[in-house]
């Protein structure tokens, strides 16, 4: 009889551990759905419920290698942006709980609205959907994808036919888990970078005349090749995520650091064709009418340029967005995926 009051309490004690644990979990995890829309700023203190806190003994937060026992915003261990951490709660039976989150950290300080008037349009060929787009003198060297129809082109700013063509070839013996479907790409001194969608692996080619003389695999941080530029020191690369890789240009496979992009209310996610100008690195939003204008510093979205106007006269289907920017002078270029005219436009 003894024996049987024993297990039973042994039982109810179980019972009661698990539903603490189950109240816990569920707990955290709607604290975590309600914040990742309203966000954190950094100093914020991560005020977790107190069904949380009543049955932990301490809880410490995971950042892959890094943990903070601090439940504190602190730019030592957080990015603007998504940062991925698991949280690591303690019971009080000893029992330890960890929750994967998501933590998005907002901006301070809201972004600008910034203006701008035409001064100039140019033809663009209508059948180009555009990946890479960039100026150097008075040439244009535009990345364009689209499964079987990838290649690198220049041609003069003006005009729409090629004044060299190339179609990325993968060096033998690359294993493919698709087919080419050719994405950002920029200028670093006598060469060409060229990112892939889909297989992780980039192109590399003489500028003078585009022939292919390397590839590289990227690193295992970026899941995909989306946007690409230079910033006469690192090439700066997106992969479709809220986050901005900055990669060696002498080894593209190793990122240097890395940031996240947020404004003031959001994570940017999607961050698609990138270009670095006299400081700031300016980035297409895919199927967004806006260009950002971040700090490369810290990822922080200082303003934006919304070009509604011309994703309104182009964009006839989903693909057909705004996503091309290059600078001639002061002055910025824009276009889109087959859209007809690049349009010339004075930043004010």
């Amino acid at each position: 009889m003894k024996k049987n009051i024993v297990i039973g309490l042994m039982a109810l004690t179980l019972l009661a551990s698990c539903n603490k644990e189950k109240t816990v979990i569920k707990s955290i995890q709607e604290y975590n759905a309600t914040m990742q829309d309203k966000g954190y700023h950094f100093g914020d203190k991560i005020a977790l419920p107190s069904d949380v806190i009543g049955n932990a003994e301490s809880v410490s937060i995971s950042f892959g290698d890094k943990e903070s026992n601090t439940l504190t915003i602190d730019p030592k261990f957080f990015t603007l942006g998504e940062n991925d951490v698991t949280f690591n709660i303690k019971m009080k039976d000893g029992k330890v709980i960890n929750q994967d989150a998501t933590i998005n950290v907002f901006a301070s300080k809201p972004e600008q609205n910034l203006t701008y008037e035409q001064v100039a349009e140019y033809p663009h060929d209508p059948k180009n959907f555009v990946q890479g787009f960039q100026l150097d003198g008075n040439t244009v060297y535009e990345s364009d994808g689209q499964f079987d129809q990838s290649r690198l082109i220049k041609y003069t700013l003006g005009q729409t036919q090629p004044i060299a063509e190339a179609k990325p070839n993968p060096a033998s013996g690359t294993q493919l888990v698709e087919k080419i479907f050719s994405e950002g790409s920029t200028i670093a001194g006598d060469k060409v970078f060229q990112l892939d969608w889909k297989n992780k692996i980039g192109f590399i080619y003489n500028k003078a005349n585009l022939q292919q003389i390397g590839q590289f695999q990227y690193p295992t941080e970026m899941t995909e090749g989306w946007g690409l530029t230079y910033d006469g020191k690192n090439l700066i690369a997106s992969d479709g995520s809220s986050n901005i890789y900055f990669l060696d240009v002498n080894d593209p496979s190793k990122v240097v650091r890395k940031i996240g992009v947020a404004g003031s209310e959001m994570a940017y996610g999607q961050i698609n064709e990138l270009e670095y100008y006299k400081g700031f690195i300016y980035a297409n939003v895919w199927q967004q009418p806006v260009v950002l204008k971040i700090d490369p510093a810290t990822g922080e979205v200082v303003g934006r340029y919304d070009f509604s106007n011309y994703v309104k006269l182009h964009t006839k289907g989903s693909d057909d967005v705004l996503n091309g920017i290059a600078f001639k002078g002061d002055n910025m270029l824009v276009t889109g995926k087959n859209w007809p005219k690049i349009y010339e436009v004075k930043l004010k």
